[in-house]
């Protein structure tokens, strides 16, 4: 028994953390089509590729949405949308671990200010002295551009969006049904502007590859294998793996981008990692029942 729970357990930590790698490769390889379609019309391509793949793994059509639903859906899809384009955004101007770090601050506020227990606030204070750390010094040497910064942390509530829109859908329907419907929306409004402001370059055979590698590493592998680790572990152990996502985004930005960040900067990152994984610990000890 003992040998299943344990090889149970090695493939969902397996999973998980292939998901956080492929993810942040797929971001580190669409950045680098940003020089050519920029992050619009990479964003374009993601979402199409994404929403197709999408529809085709999970077949959304035998659940449709009813009545209420499709508003959350659409508020749902509009969140996730944003959350692309400002990440990209935001990654073509600063380098992809602090993006990620920053974006996570949207996920963590509504894991925060869900809870009422005042020692949450450590937490905060956590996060708001990683967020402090990347302020842009514009006189150094190492300065993050201001405007990078501010797309990210838009990225972070169109996340939070994401994820309290998320929690309104239809709850009978499965995650991923859920998922290529928003995707399906997100493309619908994004599609078209990333064509109206690269045109057909977007067509070309040298952009079409690696569009689809990018929807396919940042969207339908990452989610097929979180699912597979939520079967095989707890929320609160997943929560804890996914915290360390800003450090696996900073190793895929220097091994694939050569981006090097100072020892501030990886300071910075510590925090929110730790804000995040307190967040997520403690948040967990809440849900739990009391013994006597």
């Amino acid at each position: 028994m003992s040998f299943i729970v344990s090889r149970s357990l090695i493939v969902a930590v397996a999973s998980v953390l292939l998901a956080m790698i492929t993810i942040q490769s797929g971001a580190s390889i669409a950045k680098q089509l940003f020089p050519v379609i920029g992050p619009e019309g990479t964003t374009a391509l993601r979402l199409g590729f994404s929403a197709l793949v999408l529809w085709i793994v999970f077949r959304p059509w035998r659940a449709l949405p009813q009545g209420r639903d499709w508003r959350a859906i659409i508020i749902y899809g509009l969140c996730l949308g944003g959350m692309n384009i400002l990440f990209y955004l935001a990654i073509a101007r600063i380098p992809l671990g602090i993006g990620v770090a920053l974006e996570f601050t949207g996920p963590l506020a509504v894991a925060l200010f869900s809870s009422r227990r005042k020692r949450d606030l450590i937490w905060v204070g956590f996060a708001i002295a990683g967020i402090l750390l990347l302020l842009p010094d514009m006189h150094g040497v190492n300065a993050l551009d201001p405007i990078g910064v501010l797309f990210a942390l838009a990225a972070g509530a169109c996340w939070a969006g994401y994820i309290l829109f998320g929690k309104k859908t239809n709850t009978q329907a499965s995650g991923g049904i859920t998922v290529a419907f928003g995707m399906t929306v997100a493309a619908a409004f994004l599609v078209p502007i990333g064509a109206i402001s690269q045109g057909m370059v977007l067509l070309s055979w040298e952009v079409l590859p690696l569009g689809f590698l990018v929807g396919i590493l940042s969207s339908a592998i990452p989610y097929s294998l979180e699912m597979v680790a939520l079967r095989n572990m707890t929320s609160q152990n997943f929560s804890v793996f996914m915290s360390m996502e800003p450090a696996i985004a900073a190793v895929a930005g220097f091994l694939i981008l050569a981006e090097l960040l100072t020892v501030w900067q990886w300071l910075a990152i510590a925090l929110v990692i730790v804000a995040s994984l307190g967040s997520s610990l403690t948040s967990s000890q809440a849900k739990q029942p009391e013994t006597t």
